[in-house]
């Protein structure tokens, strides 16, 4: 993983619009104003590099749908061969994730086990969270949507699954004939662990998938040993590969902050590493999944993790940063980081 490098002219007008809602969605913008220039570069690639260039020159850009003043004018710079001003100075703003003392394991990141899309409570394409993680250097990147039980966020059914899985299929097939095969997209699942510590899918379905993290989304307040024992079923499973923000707290302070789940911690951390499944070090900022008296414990029973942005938007890739400094100030060795293997390596232990 490396930071994002920034675009010199000249610039592909769409890449233009799409690095913005990247460098946006890192900054936290509210998502009003990344939408406009989302919609906006899809607008843009719906008519084409000509009718753009022609639309340019003849002033007519604001007149097309989802292309307003703003997002028009960054088009205009960019076919005149410039760097847009919106995006320079975007560009030159601070990164809001500075590796520090984290930098030699930020660059050992190899990809993510926990990325959404738009099939479910994403914000982007398979084709946009590919093409950030592939700007950011990962070799591969795993997309794992929602299961069918979390219909608040719009949770694959296996039909839809199947669908995706035939694109990512697709998309690797695509990208590997042309000859820009830089990244590998990987099929997987978020699975919701449910009351009795089951899976939200089908067996034969989780069967054909890369990767499987499971994850608690209901009943957080569940009793301590019901909790405890539904966690460690998960975590036993042959099926799952990674154990995903299993405390569900939010640190946030209002009406945001969530308490974490009470169980067993040690009992499904012997689970984790009796079975193999990585502990998830997940990197949102709200969430900071584990504390730090969980990674330690962890560490010292032998776990394996994994560190996940749990992306919901391309420019929220990033956030694995503070997963990687979270794992270095507890001095994780990389070899023990599963996001930090080669493709192979990791398929290898997923298979």
């Amino acid at each position: 993983m490396r930071p994002l490098e920034p675009l010199r002219a000249p610039v592909d007008p769409v890449v233009a619009l799409q690095r913005i809602t990247w460098l946006l969605e890192r900054q936290r913008e509210r998502s009003c104003r990344v939408e406009a220039f989302r919609k906006a570069a899809r607008a843009a690639t719906a008519l084409g590099a000509d009718a753009v260039a022609e639309r340019a020159a003849d002033g007519s850009l604001p007149q097309v749908e989802h292309i307003g003043t703003t997002t028009a004018r960054v088009l205009v710079e960019a076919v005149n061969g410039q760097v847009p001003d919106y995006l320079a100075r975007l560009q030159e703003q601070p990164d809001p994730f500075p590796p520090q003392e984290a930098a030699a394991l930020v660059s050992e990141l190899r990809g993510d086990l926990h990325a959404h899309t738009d099939w479910s409570d994403g914000g982007a394409s398979i084709d946009e969270m590919a093409a950030a993680a592939a700007a950011m250097g990962y070799a591969w990147l795993a997309i794992t949507d929602h299961s069918p039980r979390l219909t608040v966020a719009h949770g694959l059914t296996a039909e839809r699954l199947t669908d995706q899985m035939a694109q990512i299929a697709q998309w690797n097939t695509t990208r590997r004939n042309s000859g820009h095969q830089t990244l590998r997209l990987l099929t997987g699942i978020e699975v919701d662990i449910l009351d009795d510590g089951a899976l939200d899918q089908s067996d034969d379905l989780l069967a054909e998938l890369d990767v499987v993290t499971a994850s608690v989304h209901s009943k957080l307040r569940m009793e301590h040993d019901a909790m405890t024992a539904r966690l460690v079923a998960a975590a036993s499973d042959p099926r799952v590969n990674v154990l995903g923000h299993y405390t569900g707290r939010r640190v946030l302070t209002g009406r945001g902050h969530r308490p974490p789940s009470t169980f067993d911690a040690e009992a499904v951390f012997r689970a984790c590493a009796a079975h193999g499944t990585a502990v998830e070090i997940n990197s949102r900022p709200e969430r900071v999944d584990p504390p730090d008296e969980l990674i330690t414990m962890a560490r010292d029973l032998g776990c394996l993790f994994a560190i996940d942005s749990d992306a919901h938007a391309p420019g929220q890739l990033p956030f694995s940063v503070l997963g990687a400094q979270r794992a270095a100030q507890h001095r994780i060795a990389p070899d023990r980081i599963v996001t930090t293997w080669s493709v192979e390596r990791m398929l290898a232990w997923t298979g």
